[in-house]
This record gives C-alpha cells, sequence and structure tokens, in this order.
C-alpha cells in the first residue's frame, strides 16, 4: 500500500539522501557558543529567514578546478535569483563553521556541495559535486511544500488535505484527520497541512503529487520521512485507515525494501 513519491522525494534529497536530511532533522542548536556566533554560514541562515528569502550555500573544502566550475555557475544562477534568494561560500574546513557541519552532516561529504533553504528552513535541495543551472533553479519549492518539508525534516508525519469550500466529502475527509491528530499516540508526531486545489501557486506541488486539482473531491495524503506517500485517501477518511497505513509500513513493506519500516516509532 505504501508507495513513494520519486518526484517529491526528489525535492528533499536530491543526491545527499543519508547526508543531508538526518542533519537537517536535528534542527539548529539552541545553545550560542562562541564558535557559533562567529559562523558565516549560521548567519546568512538567520539573516535570509528574516528577510523571508531563500538562501544557497556552496559549502567547499578545497579550490580544486570542480569546485571553481561548480562556484562560476553557482554565482551565475545567484545572480539571476538574487530578488528571492541570497547566497553565500563557505569553507566548511574552517573551524568557525562546524555549526554548519554538524546542523546538515556535512563531514566526509563530496566536495562542493550546495544546500538550497527555503526562508522556514526547510531544506529543498542539495546538490554534492556536479550540478547544472535547471537543477539549482527547481530548488525553489510552492509555499504549501516548503511547510510540509519542514514538518517531514522534523520527523513528523503530515496529513495534506487537499481541499476547499467546494470540496465534495470535505467535512468526511477531515473526520479521520482530525481523529487520528486527536489520538494521543499519534498528536505530536502529526503535522495537518492543507492545500486549497485551486490555488495556482500550488499547482507544480499538485502535478509533483500526482493530484488532479479539478477532481472536485476531497484527497487527503498522508506523508511520512523523508518523502513517503504512505497512502492516497480520496473522500471520506477515518483515523483506522491511517492507522494501518503506518503499521504496515512500520513493519517493514516501505517501498525502498527496508525491513526496518520508515514510519516514526
Amino acid at each position: 500500500m505504501a508507495k513513494r513519491l520519486a518526484t517529491f522525494a526528489i525535492m528533499v534529497l536530491i543526491i545527499l539522501v543519508s547526508l543531508i536530511v538526518i542533519g537537517a532533522q536535528k534542527g539548529p542548536d539552541t545553545k550560542q557558543t562562541a564558535t557559533q556566533a562567529k559562523s558565516r554560514g549560521l548567519a546568512a541562515i538567520e539573516s535570509a529567514a528574516k528577510a523571508e528569502k531563500y538562501l544557497f550555500l556552496f559549502c567547499y573544502t578545497s579550490n580544486d578546478e570542480q569546485t571553481k566550475k561548480m562556484n562560476a555557475l553557482f554565482d551565475t544562477v545567484t545572480k539571476k535569483v538574487r530578488k528571492r534568494a541570497s547566497s553565500i561560500e563557505i569553507n566548511v574546513a574552517d573551524p568557525a563553521e562546524d555549526p554548519i557541519v554538524k546542523r546538515f552532516n556535512l563531514k566526509g561529504a563530496p566536495s562542493p556541495v550546495v544546500l538550497v533553504l527555503a526562508p522556514n528552513g526547510a531544506l529543498t535541495g542539495g546538490f554534492a559535486g556536479e550540478f547544472d543551472e535547471k537543477q539549482l533553479t527547481e530548488a525553489f519549492a510552492t509555499p504549501c511544500a516548503e511547510t510540509c518539508l519542514k514538518a517531514l525534516q522534523g520527523g513528523k508525519l503530515v496529513l495534506l488535505c487537499i481541499q476547499n469550500t467546494s470540496s465534495g466529502s470535505k467535512d468526511a475527509a477531515l473526520k479521520g484527520v482530525t481523529d487520528f491528530k486527536a489520538d494521543a499516540r499519534f498528536s505530536q508526531v502529526t503535522q495537518i497541512v492543507m492545500l486549497d486545489p485551486t490555488d495556482v501557486a500550488e499547482s507544480r506541488f499538485l502535478k509533483q503529487l500526482q493530484v488532479d486539482p479539478g477532481s472536485g473531491v476531497a484527497i487527503t495524503l498522508l506523508l511520512t520521512p523523508p518523502g513517503t506517500v504512505l497512502g492516497k485517501f480520496t473522500g471520506a477518511t477515518d483515523k483506522a485507515r491511517f492507522v494501518t497505513a503506518l503499521s504496515s509500513a512500520s513493519s517493514g513493506c516501505c517501498p525502498s525494501g527496508s525491513t526496518s519500516g520508515c514510519a516514526p516509532k
């Protein structure tokens, strides 16, 4: 029943599946040490968030020909998108940038690495070694996608409710969602996200999710980290169906074939 939506997962983990997302889930360290205060990377993240802009981080350890080539491309692209995004280049070998290395688990990662962060801190792109302009420019996500990614990277389940006031079975679709969220077993690890299918700004996200915005019926997706669709439910939902999907995933029937399960414990 569990099915991975490849295009959605790519948004989260384009190349650095194990390296970046695991680190992103850790979140920022709330203790400000002297080293952290000197980190240009952390300062850039904070500044971009305050400006409600994306941030492109070019992380490198050496200045070899590959790094120079990718750095030139990085500069070209970030200049084109500077109205929407800030950018910074940091040497992760600099001890002052240890907070960035730890936060994104970059120790031992290929060089260079480009990370793309949404204003809310969600990681929307990660590229190692060689990348192209298209990959960088497509790292911008829609507002709803940003919200979903932030929750998923925080280790939460997401119940994505695709409906509006005109959607058929909208109340019946929300019934199972609210019942699931109210269950003490899942309340702290579940986030409900609403998406209006008529919102033009979300059309790209709906396409990636393979959801028809013109269906006229409420659709609910159950997502689990890092970007797996455990179930797509059309119309009415009930808590039991969500629990069944989670139980199946936790017992080891993830699309990747992992026997460790793919749902939060």
